[in-house]
């Protein structure tokens, strides 16, 4: 199982930036994805998870009208569009996959994954 993150990089703040979360090796229909964002020194946030069984959508509140996740199960790949950034969401953000078919309360907490992709930085600076 494999999971490639992608779409990171600088952006002004209430600039827009979409971030892919390409899985291998796993089928959409079978795993949740989450994303998760951390700052140095700092846990793990749950940000944003979706659904395998019926793609339902769930977001943290600091995201909450700003950040989109959505999935393509053609393309075996996770979304997360945010939009209206703000220094504040500068971090390395993760996605994460768990095999299961509901998100929920349980998905923004990152002990309950067990495979991970390596991260990509996002920067928000004017």
């Amino acid at each position: 199982l494999k999971l490639v993150e992608s779409g990171g990089g600088l952006v002004q703040p209430g600039g827009s930036l979409r971030l892919s979360c390409a899985a291998s090796g796993l089928t959409l229909d079978s795993y949740v994805i989450g994303w998760f964002r951390q700052a140095p020194g700092k846990e793990r946030e749950g940000v944003s998870c979706i659904s395998s069984s019926d793609g339902s959508s769930y977001y943290a509140d600091s995201v909450k009208g700003r950040f989109t996740i959505s999935r393509d199960k053609t393309k075996n790949t996770v979304y997360l569009q945010m939009n209206n950034l703000e220094p504040e969401d500068a971090d390395v953000y993760y996605c994460a996959a768990e095999f299961g078919q509901y998100g929920g309360s349980w998905c923004f907490d990152a002990r309950e994954y067990d495979s991970w992709g390596q991260g990509t930085q996002v920067a928000v600076s004017s």
